[in-house]
């Protein structure tokens, strides 16, 4: 299992959301596109929440892990259709989304960020490792913070 455990695309997803909620205008369907955005990057993976679900098993039969689905090829492209057909849910997905192919560009899988070009970028950050953890509690904290200064 190579990708990022849920809680640390969560905290960021989270962190991401609270950062830009003051710029928008629907934030009850901002907060979570957010969310789930920051988890939609796994669905190709059998052992992701989203995943996990029987209906994406042809999906995943297609597609590899870190394939299309972790690329901002794939990213732009559903951003773009959002923005055309459903423009509330484009800033959120796109926010949510490429932040999670940025968090799991630093993990030693790494992404091809520009499928299906081969190119890849990758880091030395080791899934459910030391520094994972303290990347989620970074993230928590800076989350606790966030909200802490929207009341000041």
């Amino acid at each position: 299992m190579h990708r990022m455990i849920k809680r640390t695309h969560l905290a960021i997803g989270l962190v991401v959301a609270l950062y830009f909620l003051s710029h928008v205008e629907n934030k009850f369907i901002f907060i979570p596109v957010v969310l789930f955005s920051s988890l939609l990057p796994d669905i190709d993976s059998v052992y992701s929440t989203i995943g996990k679900h029987k209906i994406f098993r042809p999906l995943q039969l297609i597609f590899k892990h870190r394939g299309v689905f972790h690329s901002y090829t794939f990213c732009i492209f559903v951003t773009v259709l959002f923005a055309f057909f459903y423009p509330i849910l484009a800033l959120p997905f796109f926010l949510g989304y490429s932040f999670h192919l940025f968090a799991d560009s630093f993990t030693h899988e790494g992404i091809k960020p520009f499928w299906p070009l081969k190119l890849e970028s990758s880091g030395n950050i080791r899934v459910n490792g030391t520094i994972e953890h303290a990347i989620f509690w970074v993230f928590v904290l800076l989350s606790i913070l966030l909200v802490s200064f929207s009341f000041l």
